[in-house]
């Protein structure tokens, strides 16, 4: 029996604009090299070690089944195989894996050979690759048959690249028509529930409520200001901080040169650090879905932060043709293309 009634499902909504919303509209991934993808590591591998760090170009592939396929060809178990993100599966991808092979030799890799997954560089490293150990993500996306006003476009692209974007979680943590909100109901209900899918239930739940708040803040135009009660997170870093009276008088100038962000909840247990108008906000935020905010609490999860705003200082923009958009920025990891995507394509 569904523990959780059609009425109780939530609906994932269109979240406010930052630039007034899009004014142009077009096909986004009409062939795989239409939306390419390269992953930037936080270090280089040291050339020594246990882990075999394997660097691939893939087309059409998800990043989970490629994990599966490497564990097969090295005759390793899954759980030997790690990878520091998951990848779109309609794009031309770039990333690295890494296999734990304690005192085995390096297999040949020249026999693996698929015409959609290529081998660009083989490193060994003494140690496995994590999630999130991520520089960047770099994006090439090209939107055929676009459509509508590129003066106001142009504008638009102008103010993301000096002024940044809402750091929305994008539409494919919610899945499709919010499923995975919905079932992270299903478990705080009592659903019984695979480990992998656990994870990404509550990670949903939380990107859902992080999202409501966000919301709020590019609808009232605060996403990128400080209001009372702030808490900050430095750019590029996941450290964060509460200003002092000394630090006030230079909040606004370090927020106008991306210094720093205004930061939002990740929910859990814990004691919140933001006070007065911001801490207002969260909680208004958590009692429009008290199931979802009392589940996370019930699962435990300890709160984070989450700069409510991401840097794009990179974006640059072409038209080869009247009717072809290209566009080409680096995102930090966490944050999602959609973010940038959606200010300016509608029905991306």
């Amino acid at each position: 029996m569904d523990v959780v009634a059609d009425s109780e499902k939530i609906a994932i909504p269109t979240w406010p604009y930052a630039y007034g919303g899009p004014c142009g509209q077009g096909v986004l991934r009409a062939s795989p090299e239409d939306f390419v993808v390269t992953e930037e590591l936080g270090f280089v591998p040291s050339g020594a070690g246990e882990h075999v760090f394997v660097k691939l170009q893939k087309t059409s592939e998800n990043t989970e089944y490629v994990a599966r396929l490497l564990a097969r060809f090295a005759n390793v178990r899954q759980r030997d195989v790690s990878f520091a993100g998951l990848k779109d599966r309609h794009a031309v991808t770039t990333q690295w894996f890494s296999i734990w092979l304690p005192g085995k030799p390096m297999p040949d890799w020249s026999q693996l050979a698929l015409a959609n997954i290529q081998i660009l560089d083989v490193l060994r490293h003494n140690k496995k690759l994590r999630r999130g150990v991520i520089a960047a993500n770099h994006f090439k996306i090209v939107i055929r048959d676009w459509q509508g006003d590129f003066v106001h476009t142009e504008q638009q692209l102008q103010a993301i690249k000096q002024l940044g974007v809402p750091n929305y979680f994008g539409e494919q943590r919610f899945g499709n028509a919010g499923q995975n909100v919905t079932q992270a109901l299903r478990l705080f209900a009592g659903a019984k529930v695979k480990r992998e899918q656990r994870s990404m239930y509550l990670s949903a739940a939380r990107a859902f409520l992080f999202n409501q708040l966000l919301s709020r803040r590019v609808a009232e135009a605060t996403w990128n200001q400080a209001l009372p009660g702030d808490v900050f997170i430095l750019n590029g870093s996941h450290s964060f901080f509460k200003a002092d009276a000394a630090q006030e008088t230079m909040l606004d100038h370090r927020l106008a040169t991306m210094d720093i962000h205004p930061s939002g909840m990740l929910h859990g247990v814990g004691q919140s650090v933001v006070s007065e108008t911001v801490a207002e906000m969260e909680a208004m935020a958590l009692a429009s879905y008290p199931a979802l905010a009392q589940g996370l609490l019930q699962e435990q999860l300890e709160q984070d932060r989450r700069p409510l705003r991401v840097a794009v200082p990179d974006l640059a923009w072409q038209r080869p043709a009247p009717n072809v958009l290209a566009i080409h920025f680096s995102l930090p990891v966490g944050s999602y293309a959609t973010a940038v995507i959606r200010e300016i394509i509608a029905g991306h």
